[in-house]
């Protein structure tokens, strides 16, 4: 691989790691504005290719879907979301044939797959769906495998892997459409979204040659591990917060936070609160739990995030104690500024703006544990042809 295409391969993981934090925010500002079912079918919008713009068009459109009344205000972010997240998918294509060149089973694979997403999708849209589900999980299957078999550096094989994970991405994506934002696939989404970043960004990492010079950081490097796993869950449950429309359960304003109604131990229903699967064509626009289920949800939201903060902040603690001053700095400020937008949310009733900002912030807390875990990892081969050792 000549050094100008590991250039491109570099900038091409940062801008694409870029783009999928602005699609996350953007993807969190689609949700909370409650636009997840302004298009009532996938990948157009009311049949069309963009969305309905022209009187003309609204009309066809609340024919066609008279349960769903045209709604020109969130259909468009919907629509853009969709777009933005194909570009964002292009990309990762890209990155991932850059990063299989010279590998031609590998090659193979990548090309193979992202054809077979393609055709799946058109055959979704002409109502094969039994082919189109066959399609697609070959479209993941063939760069999953392909990335595990790929003998190169880590960052090479995630930037393969990633394909992978996107096409799902965009599977989940149709399943929130065509589910009726089930809850389950909802929150998964988000953790696919969040997974597509955090895999983006630990290549950018790697790529721009972050790591250690030897293990001497491997104790800390395994605290960090727990750290990110920690996050991840925290991360799945405000999702099923959210998903589940229970961010405001424990009312707003005061007696929201810390107490919950107005006590510290309100009615809840935590088994309710967390079935995972209520079965087919339920419609969870706006919820369908009782309060105390969503009191419950909240609630373990809250004592997620205070376990999590407990152990970041002393990770923070320890990571600057063992010569990463600023990867601790960087923990402790983005942990300081998303517990204060949560308790914002809270406080001032879920603002649009802030509860974005509380997603965003989730990314750039995730950010901040990667690259201190890539700081404490043995810095890779540079070249992808030299020997795979470290990473």
């Amino acid at each position: 691989m000549s050094p100008r295409m590991k250039g491109w391969l570099r900038w091409l993981a940062t801008f694409a790691a870029l783009f999928a934090f602005g699609l996350v925010m953007f993807g969190a500002f689609v949700r909370l504005s409650n636009a997840g079912l302004s298009c009532p079918d996938w990948p157009t919008c009311y049949g069309q290719v963009t969305w309905p713009q022209h009187a003309q068009a609204v009309a066809h459109a609340d024919a066609s879907f008279p349960d769903r009344p045209y709604e020109a205000h969130k259909a468009w972010r919907e629509q853009v979301h969709r777009f933005l997240a194909g570009t964002l998918g292009v990309m990762v294509l890209v990155l991932a044939l850059l990063a299989s060149w010279r590998r031609r089973r590998a090659l193979a694979a990548v090309v193979a797959g992202a054809v077979f997403a393609a055709v799946g999708v058109g055959m979704y849209m002409h109502g094969e769906h039994l082919w189109s589900s066959a399609l697609a999980a070959c479209a993941i299957a063939l760069p999953l495998f392909a990335s595990l078999g790929l003998n190169r550096p880590g960052a090479w094989k995630i930037s393969v892997f990633a394909l992978a994970v996107i096409i799902f991405q965009a599977m989940l994506g149709m399943w929130t459409v065509t589910l009726l934002l089930k809850p389950v696939v909802v929150t998964s989404h988000l953790l696919g979204g969040m997974t597509t970043f955090g895999l983006l960004a630990w290549a950018a990492l790697r790529f721009a040659g972050v790591g250690a010079a030897d293990n001497g950081l491997a104790s800390l490097r395994k605290l960090v591990v727990i750290g990110v796993v920690l996050l991840a869950c925290q991360i799945a449950l405000g999702g099923w917060t959210s998903a589940n429309y229970a961010a405001l359960a424990c009312g707003y304003g005061p007696g929201s936070f810390p107490e919950c109604l107005g006590q510290w131990m309100p009615a809840t229903d935590f088994k309710q609160g967390f079935i995972l699967w209520r079965g087919i064509g339920v419609n969870y626009e706006g919820g369908v739990l009782d309060l105390p289920a969503r009191s419950a949800i909240q609630l373990v939201h809250r004592l997620g995030a205070l376990v999590v903060f407990c152990y970041l902040a002393w990770l923070s603690f320890k990571a600057s104690r063992q010569g990463l001053r600023g990867f601790g700095i960087a923990i402790a400020v983005t942990l300081v500024c998303q517990v204060l937008l949560g308790i914002s949310n809270v406080h001032f009733g879920l603002p649009l703006p802030v509860a974005t900002a509380h997603n965003g912030m989730a990314a750039l807390l995730l950010f901040a544990l990667l690259a201190t875990l890539a700081r404490t990892q043995r810095r890779a081969a540079v070249a992808a042809d030299e020997p795979v050792r470290g990473d």
